[in-house]
């Protein structure tokens, strides 16, 4: 029988750090005089105690190392709880919203995915617009301690590649999970602040700044104007598009950086495949857009890249109907979507890691075809993936793609047309944030999404963020045997 409480006191613990974060927005309203601090505070103080006793009677087995089991269960875990404690203020207070509705945009926040059931959120308080951004920045730090401590360890989608003896990352770089957690909070905080200096100096008010910054970084992509960066001077839009890249690229190659090595980061093979599919992503809409529709090169060059880079980062920002593009648009959208960004950093999608293993997969059966007798094993980086790592990945590729249809089915069975639907699911389960379709034309958001789609779309965003298989592990049966 699995022992909960180790789990309960981990979990006990992270739910009453998330209340007292709480209590930053209570002081925003409470100074501007907003009216909606007690809202706050009433969740602040209801997450703390639900935490604090929580944590008190799983004491007495604190301190002892979780085993695997345990930590599939607080990883899922976490994301369950934090959310439901996160739409707490948003329920007690402005916007006054259902529990669900409260619950799916924390889960959007907290998954840094950045889909929205708020409509005009120009108009809601300023600490609720804060509380969203906190809720992308602590869920992109929260989901980078896990691609880089958690999961490699609990072998999901291979990520345990990244433990392999001889490459110049986890294990070799950082020993310690204590050194990796220090060493990533003090990049990502340098990061957030770079952010909010370079968006200040672009022309962004610096309330907007702030919680832009938190959201960049994160990949969350929640911005406190329904018309995200439409309208902002082009030079902010160019430095969303450096800090959009800069949060989903691996943390750990920051850390690198940090300690003198700028060679891992140089001549990392996601990194550069990246930016790479990115640049071809770029010219081949900018060159479609310019002509399909006569238009001046640079607007047209300048809204293709924010808005692909945004699709690919997983961020969520946009400048325009993405949509209105065209067929050939709306596909590179959609397949930057799916690949996603890279693997260690808060960004979703499949990661560019497992493509590019895939894609070296398939060339090695291409290569197999002309000489059946040949030995051709799969490579990255210049190194064999061994079977395991090779077997987990294709799991995890037909685990996307089959989740991807389901949702998407299950959707449509709820009410939603069928485009609406798929958009939906792809931005759920990718944790991209973009919404495309008749049902979402005309507020922008999912709110006119019934409660049923909208708990599939959570279940999608969780799925999505926690790289699939932990979900799936700890829904079977087998798990809960001894």
């Amino acid at each position: 029988m699995v022992d909960f409480r180790p789990v309960g006191y981990v979990l006990g613990h992270v739910i009453a750090v998330l209340g007292m974060t709480m209590i930053l927005p209570f002081m925003v309203d409470y100074w501007l005089g907003t009216g909606n601090g007690p809202a706050f505070a009433e969740a602040a103080f209801a997450s703390v105690l639900a935490g604090s006793l929580t944590a008190i009677a799983c004491q007495n087995r604190s301190g002892r190392s979780l085993t695997v089991r345990q930590g599939f269960l607080l990883t899922v875990g976490i994301w369950l709880a934090v959310p439901f404690f996160g739409a707490l203020p948003l329920v007690i207070g402005q916007p006054k919203v259902s529990l669900i509705d409260a619950y799916f945009e924390a889960v959007s926040g907290i998954t840094t995915t950045g889909a929205s059931v708020f409509v005009g959120v120009d108009q809601l308080p300023e600490g609720v617009l804060l509380w969203r951004a906190m809720l992308n920045w602590l869920g992109g730090l929260g989901i980078a301690f896990i691609a880089m401590i958690f999961l490699p360890v609990m072998r999901v989608g291979g990520m345990q590649f990244f433990r392999s003896e001889g490459f110049d990352t986890f294990g070799k770089a950082l020993p310690r999970a204590t050194d990796i957690a220090r060493e990533l909070f003090a990049v990502y905080a340098a990061l957030t602040l770079m952010c909010m200096v370079a968006y200040r100096m672009a022309g962004m008010p610096a309330w907007e700044a702030i919680l832009h910054s938190l959201t960049t970084i994160s990949t969350g992509g929640f911005s406190p104007r329904a018309a995200s960066f439409a309208g902002y001077p082009p030079i902010a839009q160019y430095a969303g598009v450096v800090f959009m890249i800069l949060g989903s690229l691996p943390y750990i190659r920051y850390v690198q950086l940090m300690r003198g090595s700028a060679r891992p980061i140089l001549f990392d093979a996601q990194v550069r495949a990246y930016l790479g599919w990115i640049a071809a992503a770029v010219l081949m809409v900018t060159a479609w857009r310019v002509l399909s529709s006569p238009s001046d090169v640079e607007p047209s060059f300048r809204e293709s890249l924010f808005n692909l880079v945004s699709i690919m980062s997983s961020t969520g920002y946009s400048t325009e109907t993405y949509g209105g593009w065209g067929s050939f648009s709306m596909i590179v959208g959609l397949w930057l979507g799916i690949i996603g960004a890279c693997s260690g950093a808060s960004a979703a999608g499949l990661s560019v890691f497992r493509v590019q293993v895939a894609l070296a997969a398939l060339g090695a059966e291409i290569r197999k075809l002309h000489a059946a007798h040949r030995i051709a094993p799969v490579r990255y980086a210049g190194r064999p993936v061994d079977k395991d790592t090779m077997d987990a990945i294709i799991l995890y590729l037909g685990a996307y793609i089959l989740s991807f249809g389901v949702i998407a089915i299950g959707i449509v069975e709820t009410g939603v047309d069928l485009e609406s639907a798929v958009f939906a699911s792809w931005t759920s389960i990718g944790n991209i944030g973009y919404g495309y379709g008749p049902l979402v034309a005309a507020t922008g958001t999912f709110i006119d999404f019934p409660d049923p789609a909208k708990l599939l779309m959570v279940l999608a965003m969780i799925m999505g963020r926690l790289s699939l298989l932990s979900v799936f592990v700890v829904a079977l049966p087998r798990f809960w045997r001894d």
